[in-house]
Formats: C-alpha cells, structure tokens, sequence
C-alpha cells in the first residue's frame, strides 16, 4: 500500500470512532460499559495495566506499557503505579495528590509523561478506553454530570456507579436554555483524547511571571462578547480555554512546577483535593484530571524548605525517578538515543556503547561498607552476573544501604553527545569503545564546572571502564581464534565433568583408546579450576557442587549444558583462551605476517564480521589493540 492508500484506510478509521446520539443513549451504553465513565486516574491504570504485567521469581512486577522507552527503572515504575496510579484508580486519597516525578536530568521523567500522553491519545481509540462527553461542551466533561444531586443517590445503587462534579457553567445554562432542563435530550459524543487538538491533555508551561496570565491555567473572558451578553459572569462571554479546562476527562503536565509563581498554584490546593477549581465569576468548577509535574532535587529541597508552600507539599506525593543502575539497560538508552540521532547510520563497534556505560553507572554509584564489595562487583551483580562470595539476597540489602542511590551521576546525554564529538573527529564512520573513552575524558576537561577532586573520580572511572573493555576485547579476538569454538568447550567441559564424576564417586575412567581403566585426570581438572581461583583446598568443595547441580538437572529431565554453571563456563573459556594466548599473540602482533599467519588474521576477520557485529575498520582496529595488550 502507497502512503494515499494508508491515509484513506487511517481517515476510515477515525471515522468509524464517533459517535453521536443523546444523553438517553449514553445511559445504554454506560449499563453495557460501565468503563466508558470511570475517572480519569482510573483509566490512566486501566490503560497501563492493559499492556500487560509480568511478575518475576522475587514477586517484582513489570509493566510492558513502559518497556519501549524506559530502561533499567522497574522498581521506580513498580513503585509509581501500585503506590500511585493503582490507588488512584480505586479512589483512594491518593487520587487528591499532585504527582511530582523527581530525578537528575535526562533520568526519564519527561519520556514517562510523554508515554503517558501519547498512551491516553491512543487508549481513548480502543474498546476499554472510550470515553465520552457532552457535545459542545469546552470542557468536554462527563455527561453523567446532566443528573441533578438529588438523583445521584438512585442512579448509584440501580447502575453501580459514583458520580463525582457538577455542569461547568457553560453546559449549565445551555441545558437551561436550549433544552429546557430536559437532559435526556442533550447531545453527547465520544471523546478522542488529542495533546494537538487540546482535548483532554494539556501541558502549563510557566514564562516570565510579569507577563505570565491566570488565564493560561484558567480560562479567561472574551471582552468582545461583554457587550452582546452584558456580563462578565455569563458563561457565554467566557473563553474555558485555559489549560485546567482542556486537561479535564484526562492528564495535565505542569512543566517547571516549582518554579511558577505562588498564585498559580494556589488553584491547585483546590483542584486537588476537592476536584474543582475557581474561574472567572463562576461557583467553582469541577474538573477530573491528574497533574503531573516533575523537577530535579535541588529544586524540591529549596520548594520544601519555603514554609509558604506547605500547604502544597502536602497535596504532592513525591516518586524518586532515579539513573538506571543496570549496564546493560544503560546501553539500551544508549542505543534508543542513538536511533534519535544523527548517529544511526553510524557503525558503533561491539562494546563501544557497554564501555561507555560502565562508566556512566560507576558515577552512579554509591560505596559500600559491606566487606569484600566495591563498585565493580556492585555494578556485576546489579547487572545480573554471578559474582563469587555474593548472593540474590546481598542485592537488597545493597540498595537499602543506599537508597539515594542513582540520584546522581552523568546522564546519558552527555555520553552520546560525547560520541557525536567524538565521530566529528574521527575521518571513518565507524566509533569504537576507545574513542568513546578518549571523548569522555576531553568532556570532562572541558567542563568548568566539575572541581578537581570529581574530575580525579571520574578519571578514575573511565581507567576502570577502560580496563573492563580490555578484557572484552581479548576475549572477543581469542573467541574468533578458536576454530569452532562452542565444540571445543563443549567438549573441555564434557571431559571435565566425566573426571569430576569419577573423583567424587571414587571411581576410574576408562581410557577411550587403549581401553584400560585409569585414575581421574587431577592435572586437567586443576588446569580449569585455577582459571577462576579455585585453592587446593577447595576444589573437592566445588567438584561436589558441580555433581549436585548435575544430579538436580537430571531429576528434572533437563540436560547440564556448557552454559548450565556460569563459573564452570567462565573457567573453561578461560582455560581454551591461555592454551592460544601465544598464537593469538603472535598473529596480531607481527608487522610482515608469513602467508599462514595473514591467512589466519583473514579467518579472525571474517569471524569477527559475520558473528559479532564488527565492520572491516573495528576488526582491524580490535586485532592492533589486542596485540599491544597482549604484548605487554
């Protein structure tokens, strides 16, 4: 299909959404979808938990709403929608609080508002998101409002729900006027929430306070109408254009809250928690609409400390949108940014992104007291890895110990902005892991405002990054030098656990050419286990824990594989990898290569590009590295 064709099939569409009748047909679809009037926090839940949630081991739930663009945050989502948006939505008190995301810069709160937005745009299109409202009304407000208080009461008990807010003027005096207060024959359309159309989400965005007008919260009067309707306390002579009114059925963003001036908030004491808010000359407005705000820490804590703003402090409930803390989520923000950027038809070798993200969450993190532990080994287990001496468990009480932790740190911004320095620089379209490392450094002695002693710190952080990407790289060239490498290790490993078998159960092993029975071989079993620190002393320990997880594997009927035990895995790699050191040496290091040597560098080429993602520039770049490290 061309693009004319997808714009005629989207038109039918929209079209095949509206929907028009009577307040008395509205009551029939209100019976069949009670859904169609919840309140707006409800259907913000609704439309979040409608994507899907997944429950892990440790009971920690995961919203799929937010997967697309949000990285490494599961417990401060998990935390924002049970503790706010799931209490809202069953009308807890919670429901009167202005939420206000706080975070360091470029930490996701404006992506998680966006989401939200563009969410609800979308929502309001399907089945268990519709809505609707009564037609003409500026406010497009619920049209179960048309039912007097003194009826509300019966309607409740025969529909089963609560109806919350009054008309806005304006609906109240055409019902009046037009209709003689015979509701049932007043209008009602489906609403399709729309940020552009300013239908249901709205956005306050505060300037200059001296030029700054009430109105743009609140609606203001149409002065051209005064003389036509005679009054300003006419709902006709009244624009309810004001960002309160358009947000109402929905959302509004009140961008730089805290740094408005005091009148504006002080009609969000009201709207929150009592649902209305004052206009004009009119009795109070209702509205139905969550305000969301966000704002960095410095700001808050000045906010909080002004004791004129207590009153509002009470009506906010503050949710911690840290940094994410994870490697491997960093290097999916780095990635999502990198799809925004001018970057994408850019080659950005293997590691490079992951390099620079062991750098950005080492800043992130917090020290610990707990012995034996510091940031690297903090930083493996956060992300998911085995780390010996450590368990699941220690990763709570990691986080309890800091629980500011990733309040702080570098951004991700600043690292792509970093690789965009860096490709300008660079006369190839290819960046890898050094030259990212070599741009983060020129950043910071750039940058006038970091102080000597956090420029030392993060010196020190991009040394230990860079460390990091040199045990990546050798083990990268050393995999391309094994010829079919995941059979060689399979079979070390399967040699390895046929020995252990035999040791632990103080049996021989039959030799498989001359057939006779021979003792376990200690030299080969050794020659793995010291690859990853295994003491004399306890290598009966660890071969005992090898045949225990072997015997749990086969009373569940699953096969133990290579991959089946992560220090076993790393020990043989490790193991095949010294057996080549001297070759993979050689290779890389010699300047004039022999034809078998160049015919060797070709094969390692090849492999590097057809398996592991490298272009013909960072494979060659990758096998120089490698040589010097191994030659020192």
């Amino acid at each position: 299909m061309d693009i004319l064709d997808r714009l005629s099939e989207y038109r039918a569409r929209e079209e095949q959404l509206r929907w028009e009748g009577t307040f008395r047909d509205y009551l029939d679809i209100v019976r069949a979808k009670p859904h169609v009037a919840q309140s707006a926090h409800s259907r913000i839940y609704q439309m979040i938990a409608s994507a899907g949630v997944q429950t892990d081991e440790q009971g920690r739930k995961h919203y799929k709403f937010f997967e697309r663009e949000i990285f490494g945050l599961d417990s401060a989502i998990e935390r924002l929608v049970e503790e706010y948006f799931h209490s809202a939505a069953r009308r807890l008190d919670v429901r009167k609080r202005i939420l206000l995301l706080m975070g360091p810069v470029s930490g996701g709160k404006s992506t998680i508002v966006t989401m939200l937005k563009r969410g609800l745009e979308q929502f309001s299109r399907t089945e268990e998101g519709e809505l609707y409202g009564i037609k003409g009304c500026p406010m497009h407000e619920e049209p179960l409002h048309l039912i007097p208080p003194e009826l509300r009461s019966d309607f409740e008990q025969e529909f089963g729900i609560k109806i919350e807010g009054t008309l806005c003027p304006a609906c109240r005096l055409r019902v009046q006027d037009e209709y003689n207060n015979r509701v049932e024959e007043v209008p009602v359309e489906r609403v399709l929430l729309s940020e552009d159309d300013r239908v249901g989400i709205g956005t306050f965005s505060p300037s200059d306070p001296k030029s700054q007008d009430i109105a743009d919260l609140t609606g203001s009067i149409d002065f051209s109408t005064i003389s036509e309707y005679g009054s300003e306390s006419d709902p006709r002579a009244y624009r309810f254009d004001g960002e309160l009114n358009k947000a109402n059925r929905g959302l509004m963003e009140f961008q730089e809250m805290l740094k408005c001036d005091e009148k504006f908030l002080w009609h969000l004491l009201s709207l929150t928690q009592e649902g209305n808010f004052k206009a004009g000359r009119f009795a109070l407005i209702s509205a139905d609409e969550m305000i969301i705000a966000h704002t960095n820490e410095a700001e808050y804590r000045a906010f909080i400390a002004n004791k004129k703003n207590e009153a509002l402090q009470s009506r906010i409930i503050v949710m911690p949108i840290p940094y994410n803390l994870r490697i491997s989520e960093e290097v999916r923000i780095y990635e999502k940014l990198v799809r925004q950027s001018d970057l994408r038809d850019v080659h950005i070798a293997p590691h490079a992104l992951r390099t620079a993200a062991i750098f950005s969450v080492l800043t992130r993190l917090r020290d610990s007291k707990k012995q034996g532990m510091d940031l690297v080994k903090k930083m493996r287990l956060y992300d998911g890895e085995t780390v010996e001496g450590f368990k699941e468990k220690d990763i709570e009480e990691l986080r309890q110990e800091a629980p500011d932790e990733g309040m702080s740190g570098i951004d991700p911004r600043y690292v792509i902005n970093r690789i965009s320095s860096a490709l300008i620089r660079r006369d190839t379209p290819c960046i890898n892991a050094l030259d990212v490392l070599r741009a983060l450094k020129d950043g910071l002695d750039q940058h006038p405002s970091i102080t000597k002693e956090d420029r030392e710190r993060l010196l020190n952080f991009i040394a230990v990054a860079r460390k990091e990407y040199d045990d990546m790289a050798k083990k990268e060239v050393q995999k391309a030098f094994v010829y079919s490498y995941e059979e060689s290790a399979r079979t070390l490993f399967e040699n390895y656990l046929d020995n252990v078998e035999a040791y632990c159960n103080w049996q021989k092993l039959k030799d498989p050419i001359t057939g006779e029975e021979i003792d376990p071989d200690e030299k080969l079993m050794r020659s793995i286990e010291e690859q990853i620190g295994i003491s004399e002393n306890a290598k009966k320990a660890f071969r005992e824990e090898i045949l225990i997880r072997m015997s749990t594997y086969a009373r569940r009927g699953r096969k133990f594989e290579y991959h089946s035990h992560e220090r076993l895995r790393e020990a043989i790699e490790k193991k095949l990898f010294a057996d080549l050191k001297d070759v993979v040496k050689i290779t890389t290091s010699t300047k004039t290569p022999d034809v078998q040597q160049l015919k060797k560098i070709n094969e390692v080429t090849k492999q590097l590009i057809e398996e592991h993602g490298y272009c013909p520039i960072c494979a060659n770049e990758l096998l120089r590295y490698t040589g010097s490290l191994l030659n020192r």
